[in-house]
């Protein structure tokens, strides 16, 4: 087995534990102090890690594009992500992170990488409300551990979406893309990216399904028991009341992962459809869904595609 195969095994089998790995990067000063913080991006975002290679500067750029770089071969676009996040660099701009997400491929440029960590999902908690839209999470590095070091988790969703609006814009649905539900049940749909969020809420809103919408996992868990006690007190299942569970993967406190096999170890809950919604794209990952009980794996974000994996699924438990 090569060195590459054994890597993505051991993620895989961490994703399996509820772990992943972080990498951690610093971006400079932060605005009106002289901390260096630390940021972190899933590892399994990143496809290289390279010295900062030269940068073609582009007519009519945004502010925080620096250019385009010849990467074997690929012209991929370059981010200054310090001045995305409002970072100064005391040290330059001297590493470019390579990532591939949600069907795309973008570099950002960092001012330093330190380590990789990892992490049990646990130990990162939403940063929802903190007043900063560029941060999904925060790391515990060390657990429950007094005064931890911590890293911010970055919303590249939201970034990508930022600093290249153009790219990010996304077809509506079509005209006949309703789905009829029963009375009273609905999709219950769990992400941590606000933006994200935004879009999945308009899909569904072009599709005319009720849902409900939460920003981790251990929320989304915790619906279809609160909504199985109620179904029951009403002489109903849950399977009234929930028509499908639509899920990120990479969330604070429990992840998709975890989600999902809880959902499909569960009694009351192991016929429910889950379709898993990630921007971690390719075989491994769609491997691993399949083997946690997962009915559908779809990359993000294409309206119409999301929308018909629905269906299709939906179709499969007796929906139309």
């Amino acid at each position: 087995m090569n060195t590459t195969i054994r890597e993505i095994d051991e993620r895989t089998n961490l994703a399996a534990n509820s772990m992943f790995e972080l990498l951690l990067f610093r971006l400079g000063e932060a605005a009106n102090s002289e901390r260096r913080e630390l940021f972190g991006i899933n590892v399994f975002k990143v496809r290289e890690i390279l010295v900062m290679p030269g940068v073609t500067a582009m007519v009519n750029m945004p502010p925080t594009v620096m250019g385009v770089a010849n990467i074997r071969g690929q012209m991929i676009t370059v981010i200054n992500l310090p001045a995305v996040v409002g970072c100064r660099p005391t040290k330059g701009l001297g590493i470019l992170l390579v990532t591939e997400f949600a069907r795309t491929t973008q570099a950002f440029a960092v001012e330093e990488v330190n380590e990789i960590v990892r992490l049990e999902w646990k130990q990162v908690l939403s940063a929802e409300g903190s007043g900063c839209g560029l941060v999904t999470s925060i790391a515990r590095l060390d657990g429950n551990a007094e005064n931890t070091p911590l890293a911010q988790v970055l919303d590249v969703e939201q970034i990508m979406r930022d600093v290249l609006p153009e790219e990010e814009k996304n077809k509506p649905l079509a005209p006949n893309s309703k789905i009829n539900l029963p009375p009273g049940t609905m999709i219950l749909a769990a992400d941590d990216s606000a933006v994200v969020r935004m879009m999945i809420e308009q899909g569904l809103q072009s599709m005319s399904v009720p849902y409900i919408l939460t920003k981790t996992g251990q929320e989304a868990w915790e619906q279809p028991q609160a909504i199985s006690t109620k179904a029951t007190a009403e002489g109903k299942s849950i399977h009234d009341k929930v028509a499908l569970v639509l899920t990120d993967l990479e969330m604070p406190v429990m992840d998709g992962f975890t989600l999902t096999r809880n959902i499909k170890q569960d009694p009351r809950f192991k016929t429910m459809p889950v379709i898993i919604h990630s921007s971690l794209t390719g075989s491994t990952n769609e491997g691993h869904v399949k083997s946690v009980g997962a009915d559908a794996y779809i990359a993000k974000f294409v309206a119409e595609e999301l929308a018909a994996t629905i269906r299709e699924v939906l179709a499969k438990a007796g929906h139309r």
